[in-house]
């Protein structure tokens, strides 16, 4: 999975009203962004949308991904695939994605702004195992979505765009599909409902919300730059090109080959153009970090969270910076930036490994192994899990919040054990 405040933050801008149009609690919609070139966005444990980085990078405009956005939550609101997920409902999202996909892997790379988890295995089966919907439930989904779009006021051009952009491919073996259209039968009936409503509709002329397209189009050259070799994304954004867009392209692909050099001119000339827009802030963070500027780095990450203090990623990379320094006056800081970072993401065992480090320098030895707990449950280590948890528990009066959380894990350990054996078993 891709981990990214900026791309989290627009994509969540683009759903929320489509979630509150289809009477979802937007908070309660979890949204991951998968890091794999194919086309495709899917639903599944209960409230979890999966939206391919290739779906956005292969997008025209905003309008396309809300129009995508809208058609899924046409699925959750409708209860589609409802066995798969009540099955997977209460799964990690590793869980889910390693059912779905077919065998996943998360790797850790460490490396702040776009984290990667890489995805492994038989997709075009798993896909139409888990993900096929009928043909009346995509047109259910069809009418919701442009019920919602009607409700909020946008276009369901975008959705008619992405579309007809997949129409061909239904001529096309099955192996050779993007898989959302394995599973989502896409028919010359959906297509022509959605156009009749285009056309039909007082929306279908309004404009995208106010800055959705700048915000599309930072996501997608941030995306690019990122997730593709130097030698493309100069092709793509080129040297001539002085768009915000292009410049932070290449100071993306500039940091990536260690050339900070070229990639910090590039960086401040946007910072002092838009000093308050965090991300760019963000990413000069990370550029001074991983070049031993500890200090530097610290300044600016402070500066980010304090235009964006609710960023879980942020506050996070602001505190591994602080415990790099080794300055023992900002340890404090550090664990209360992790807490923080963890209210928003319980499930990130990189964030419990570093308030692991951080109670551990304060020298909380007990917190320190609750953490490590914590990080060994969620990566699936229950004999470590539950060794942390005993030793937690020695450092804190029976009975209190401390203690209960160690026995809540060693609890949750032993049954992660017990359904590993049995799965061992079934093989």
């Amino acid at each position: 999975m891709i981990r990214d405040s900026e791309i989290e933050r627009i994509i969540r801008a683009y759903s929320t009203p489509i979630f509150k149009a289809a009477g979802l609690k937007a908070s309660d919609v979890k949204i991951f962004i998968v890091k794999d070139n194919s086309l495709n966005a899917f639903v599944a444990g209960g409230q979890k949308m999966f939206i391919n980085t290739g779906l956005i990078l292969n997008s025209d405009s905003a309008n396309q991904i809300i129009g995508v956005i809208a058609h899924e939550t046409g699925h959750i609101a409708g209860g589609h695939l409802s066995r798969v997920h009540d099955a997977l409902s209460k799964s990690s999202t590793s869980t889910i994605l390693s059912a779905i996909i077919g065998g996943a892997a998360a790797v850790a790379t460490g490396r702040g702004d776009v984290g990667a988890a890489i995805a492994l295995g038989g997709q075009i089966s798993a896909t139409r195992n888990f993900l096929a919907y009928s043909r009346t439930q995509e047109a259910s989904a069809d009418h919701a979505a442009l019920s919602y779009l009607d409700k909020t006021g946008q276009s369901a051009r975008g959705l008619m765009e992405f579309m007809q952009k997949l129409g061909d491919q239904e001529l096309l073996s099955p192996a050779q599909q993007d898989p959302y259209v394995r599973s989502h039968p896409l028919t010359r009936d959906r297509i022509t409902t959605v156009e009749n409503h285009v056309q039909n509709s007082d929306h279908s002329e309004n404009p995208s919300a106010a800055g959705f397209e700048r915000m599309h189009g930072l996501m997608k050259a941030k995306l690019y730059a990122f997730l593709n070799p130097y030698g493309r994304t100069i092709r793509v954004y080129k040297a001539s090109d002085q768009s915000v867009n292009s410049r932070y392209a290449r100071a993306i692909g500039e940091y990536r080959r260690q050339r900070l050099d070229l990639a910090a001119p590039l960086i401040d000339g946007l910072i002092r153009e838009f000093p308050d827009n965090p991300y760019f802030l963000e990413l000069k963070g990370q550029m001074l970090f991983e070049h031993g500027r500890i200090q530097d780095a610290i300044i600016v990450y402070t500066r980010a969270n304090q235009l964006l203090p609710d960023a879980p990623l942020i506050r996070r990379d602001l505190a591994r910076a602080q415990l790099e320094s080794k300055d023992p006056t900002l340890y404090d800081d550090a664990v209360d930036n992790l807490e923080a970072a963890l209210f928003d993401d319980r499930e990130s065992a990189f964030n419990w490994h570093f308030l692991a480090i951080a109670h551990g320098r304060r020298g909380d030895m007990g917190r320190s192994s609750l953490a490590l707990a914590e990080e060994a449950l969620l990566k699936g280590k229950p004999e470590v899990a539950k060794f942390h948890a005993g030793r937690a528990a020695q450092h804190f009066t029976r009975g209190s919040r401390e203690w209960l959380q160690s026995e809540d894990i060693r609890l949750a350990a032993a049954e992660q054990e017990r359904a590993q054996k049995r799965r061992q078993q079934q093989q």
